[in-house]
């Protein structure tokens, strides 16, 4: 009969892992750090195989450490065996670590394009004021001679009351009237509310 062959450490010299993880779930500190020795390795394996980062990978399989440490009551061996629901709990963590990772990431990257964005938006903002330009020039059309060439001097060359009334030849009082009956039918137009 041949005898059954072993690669590694000889089975007998493994130590019972359900045993001491009953015992850790006692708070025996020596059990945990007999399950610590003989899990630790396989757990930094299992996360850098996720990670595929050094000081991550470390990290992580600390947190899955202490996490036996302290959720060990809750190990159930009719669900596996221990060496089973502690990697379980490394494959675990390591891919939430990566989804943090990313989110972060993402998070970082819309703050980056926020920050690139503009207040307002400067192509509709032109558009809106040539529209509202475009507007006032048919609005502007609309008015008898007199008004328009009162507006215009008044509104856009800056002139008194009296400076648009020499530049017309008119007496003052008739352009302060064209001036408002043309301000009332621009007002109109432009569908401005008084």
């Amino acid at each position: 009969m041949k005898e059954a062959v072993h690669i590694g450490r000889n089975p007998s010299s493994q130590p019972d892992l359900q045993q001491l993880i009953r015992e850790v779930a006692l708070g025996d500190q020596d059990s945990f750090a007999a399950v610590y020795d003989a899990v630790a390795g396989s757990v930094l394996g299992v996360v850098r195989a996720v990670l595929r980062d050094q000081a991550q990978s470390e990290e992580v399989a600390q947190e899955v450490l202490v996490e036996v440490w302290r959720t060990a009551p809750r190990y159930r061996p009719e669900r596996g065996t221990v060496i089973n629901w502690v990697l379980t709990l490394a494959h675990r963590r390591a891919v939430d670590r990566v989804r943090s990772v990313e989110a972060a990431a993402a998070r970082d990257h819309r703050a980056a394009l926020l920050d690139r964005t503009p207040e307002y938006d400067e192509v509709t903002e032109q558009v809106e004021t040539r529209l509202e330009r475009e507007q006032v020039r048919r609005c502007l059309r609309t008015l008898t001679d007199i008004q328009r060439q009162s507006v215009s001097l008044a509104y856009y060359r800056g002139l008194t009351y009296r400076q648009v009334a020499e530049a017309l030849a008119l007496p003052l009082g008739t352009v302060k009237t064209r001036l408002r009956d043309g301000l009332i039918r621009l007002r109109d137009c432009l569908g401005v509310s008084a």
